[in-house]
Formats: C-alpha cells, structure tokens, sequence
C-alpha cells in the first residue's frame, strides 16, 4: 500500500506548472512543423514560424510560451489503496504547488486569476485557486494532469442542446466560425458528446490531454463511429479556411478530440473547448517513491528557425503621420521601432470612465499606438517578461471613444476585431495591426525598456511604455475598414473548396 507524502504532490504540481510554462508538449510542435512546411498560405506560414520560434527559445530560456500563463486545471485519479502521510486537504495541496509555481523568483509565471468574479474582480496573486477534479480509482497511486488553460482559448467554449436529430457536424461547422481567432490556431479542438450540460464540458476539457494523433488516425483509418467523426470534422473543420491565427490558410486544427458519454433519450447535449497554440498540460504519476521526475525533451524535436525581420517595413512610431497609417495595406508586416503604449481591459475601463467625467487623462494618446498586452514579471536581466498580445475583441467596446477622444492613431492586439470596433477604425482613419499570439518570447526580446506610466495598482494590467526595436506585427484593419481576417478565411476557403463559399 503506497504512501503518498504531502511535501511530494506539492513539489510535483509545482515543478509540473514550471515545466509546462516553457516546454509545449512535443506531439503539438512535431504536428504544427508538419503543418508549418505545408502551409501554403504566407501569413499564416510566418504565425506559425513565429510559434515554432518562440516556442524553441522558451525550451531553452526556461520562460513562459505565452504572457497567459493560465488558470491552472487538475485531474486527478486517486487510488483507493493509496494512504496519506498529510496534515492538509487534497485541494490545499494542489493550491500550496500553484502558488509555489506561480511565484518562482527564477520563472516567474503570470497571477491571471481574481476572486469575487462578479464584483470587485480582485487578483489573488499567486494565481490561486486551481480548478480541481478528483475521482476515486482503484489502486495503490495517484496519477495526476496538469493544465494550465489561457483565457484567450478558454473564452471561445461553446455549449449546445441539440435535438437528437441533428447534426453535430454542422453544428461544429456553423460554430467554429464564430469563436474569431482569440483563441489562437492553429490548436485542437476538444468536444464532449452526451451526458448532462456540465458532463460534456468536462469530457471537451479532459480530452485535450490526449496526445496528438491525428496522422497515425488517418493513416491507419477508423475504427469506430467517434473516429470516423473526428477525421471527419478535422478535415472540415481545416476547409473553413481560417488558418493560423485566422488569416487564412490550409490548418486551423491540428487535432479534433472526441469523448463520449450515454445521455438522457432526448438529449444531445455538445461541447466545445478549443486549446491554443500555447497548448500546456503533462501527466504523471505518484505511487509513494518521492516526487515526479519530469524529463525535458530533446530540442531536436523543435525545427531550427528563425525569423527573418527584413521583409518587414520599419516604421518609426515616435513620428509616423496618420498619412502614412493610411498607405499601410492589409497584410503587410511592419517592424514597430519607438515608444509604444499599452492597456487591457482595466485600463481601459478607467480611461474611458475619466474620460465621461471630463477628467484628463495620465497620459497623452495622440498620435500614439496601444498594445493590448498584459506582460508576465521581469527576472534577471529582463526588461520585461513574456509580452504576447491578448485578445483585442475585449477592448471592441471602447475603440471608438479611445479613438475619438485621445487622438489614438492605432493598436496593436491578437486576432480579429468586431464589426463596431472596425467601423470606428475605418472612420477615424486609424489601424489595427495584429501580434502572433503564442509568441510572447519573441515578441518581448524586440521591448528594449519598459516603465509603468498609469494605473500602477493594476499590476499587469497598468499602462506601460515600452521602446520597442523591429517588433514584428502584421496590418489586421487598415484605415479602410479591410480586415484580413474577412478576406483571408474567405480567399482560403475558396482555395480549399471542400466546403461551397457562402455568398451574400
């Protein structure tokens, strides 16, 4: 009969939560550079070398692939055999190695989670609690899965009640669609069948921790109705033509997981959960002997890449003119050099409070750039920690009073806009310019300084100014009203034609 210590679990969820904040799973990067060298789509072959990228100086830089470092998820199968040396409740235990990761002064990972989510939305600062799952299993061990799911990915689940008549894959197919690119293909998708309502989220959710095998799937071809469904959806899903980070291209989908369970006779209920490309979860197993021991992959298993800046236009930020914002066209990669400003979502809600106060405002917006960007904390030598992009849907709100009453001339965020937010582009002349979500490594090696000059008690959502040299971005909305995430799931749609264009 073993016997599970304390201090074990603890050290094992916390070496586990560091483990997984810098080394993607290596079934994700074998897939996404198969998928990288038969990318035909430009844009969506340079989103996916910047991951491939970031990922590999991640591995070797031991800091985190994305500035989302997530709520953490645990899975927990508990041997009935298993007895406890332990003065602290399962879930203290799992909440003590969270809080141990989460504020490791070598790789410090970002505190995302607040408490009082309907009220005061106050951050715990160590990212605590986790969301916790446990079942009684037989056996004498514990074998435990670690996830750590970024917000980007995580606001784009989907829930329905079908009628047992109808189709799920058309419903995925209707649906997929309309989840944008917040949350960061090229990943994979995780559905839940059947069951009840909370039964097939956490089917949708626990099947992401299943290995990639897609290929071996279809090579080998399927042997059951779930497999047929999910080579089927995988190569539909893929036809939508949304691409890496939904500019167009051939994979938006490296994997389609399916779990089932028996529901009521006249329930269908459907799930789907979408991982990211900062996909992030291992498993192991305790059975008394000490801690786990995790082994870190070979960097062999990541392509050698590196990304070429000088097809890229420089752009100066310090002195660029709303004339020239006008010549940039849909597509085009900039390299941003100068001060750029940031905010998320609080700093924007106070801006645009102060601003309906007739209050002035701590800093001077116009003519300036705005990065949505939530940066993890510096360590060593480090300006700034990870500083990928976050997802810009969330600030759609208060695009056209930013723009209208600052002077903002652009911003600069992950994935696509809604239509409110580029009507106000379009009428005030201004841009949106697009950050490769899962490259927040990259991307913060290109911020040369970084202060805070607003609303410090935010923490990691304050106003910073960053100087930033040959920061790679792509137009996303020039000052037309054209998005590329219109036209570039259209024009590969097309291009695929597996699935009819929908006209007008």
């Amino acid at each position: 009969m073993a016997t599970i210590r304390q201090d074990d679990l603890i050290e094992s969820i916390a070496d586990a939560l560091q483990f997984i904040s810098y080394y993607h799973p290596t079934d994700y990067i074998r897939n996404l550079a198969r998928a990288y060298e038969l990318e035909q789509s430009p844009a969506a072959k340079d989103a996916m070398a910047q991951i491939l990228i970031n990922s590999r100086m991640c591995a070797e830089g031991h800091r985190p692939i994305c500035q989302d470092t997530g709520i953490v998820n645990v899975f927990l199968k508990v041997g009935m055999q298993v007895r406890w040396d332990a003065t602290m409740s399962l879930d203290d235990m799992v909440n003590e190695g969270v809080r141990r990761a989460y504020t490791n002064p070598d790789n410090k990972l970002r505190a995302s989670v607040l408490t009082d989510p309907a009220g005061a939305r106050r951050n715990t600062r160590d990212n605590t609690p986790a969301v916790i799952h446990v079942s009684l299993v037989p056996g004498e061990t514990i074998e435990v899965e670690v996830a750590a799911k970024g917000g980007g990915s995580e606001n784009k689940s989907k829930f329905t009640m079908l009628n047992p008549s109808d189709s799920i894959v058309d419903w995925v197919l209707k649906t997929v669609p309309t989840m944008g690119a917040g949350w960061c293909p090229p990943g994979i998708l995780g559905i839940g069948i059947g069951g009840t309502a909370e039964k097939a989220m956490l089917m949708a959710k626990e099947s992401l921790m299943d290995p990639i095998d897609m290929q071996d799937l279809i090579a080998r071809g399927p042997g059951n109705r779930v497999e047929e469904l999910r080579i089927e959806l995988y190569e539909k899903v893929n036809a939508l033509g949304i691409g890496a980070q939904g500019l167009g291209g051939l994979t938006t989908v490296l994997d389609v997981k399916i779990r089932d369970y028996p529901t009521h006779a006249a329930s269908l209920p459907v799930a789907i959960i979408p991982n990211c490309a900062a996909t992030r979860h291992v498993h192991f197993v305790l059975d008394g002997s000490g801690p786990a021991k995790l082994a870190a992959p070979s960097l062999d298993d990541w392509p050698k890449l590196t990304y070429d800046a000088s097809k890229g236009r420089r752009v100066q930020l310090d002195t660029v003119t709303r004339e020239e914002v006008a010549s940039w066209k849909p597509g085009d990669v900039l390299l941003l050099n100068g001060k750029l400003l940031t905010g998320r979502d609080a700093a924007h809600k106070r801006l645009v409070d102060m601003l309906a106060k007739g209050e002035k405002l701590p800093v001077d917006f116009r003519n300036r750039f705005i990065y949505y960007v939530g940066p993890v904390d510096p360590v060593r030598d480090e300006v700034v920690g990870p500083a990928g992009p976050t997802t810009s849907t969330r600030m759609d709100k208060f695009t056209r009073t930013m723009l209208e009453q600052t002077g903002l001339l652009g911003m600069v965020g992950k994935a696509e806009r809604g239509p409110a937010a580029v009507e106000a582009i379009r009428d005030n002349r201004a841009v949106y310019l697009m950050a490769v979500g899962g490259a927040a490594y990259l991307v913060s090696k290109a911020i040369k300084a970084a202060r805070t000059v607003a609303f410090a008690d935010l923490g990691m959502e304050a106003i910073y100014e960053f100087d930033v040299v040959d920061m790679p971005v792509t137009v996303a909305v020039d000052a037309q009203g054209t998005s590329v995430h219109q036209t570039g799931p259209k024009e590969w749609q097309a291009r695929i034609g597996k699935i009819p264009v929908v006209t007008a």
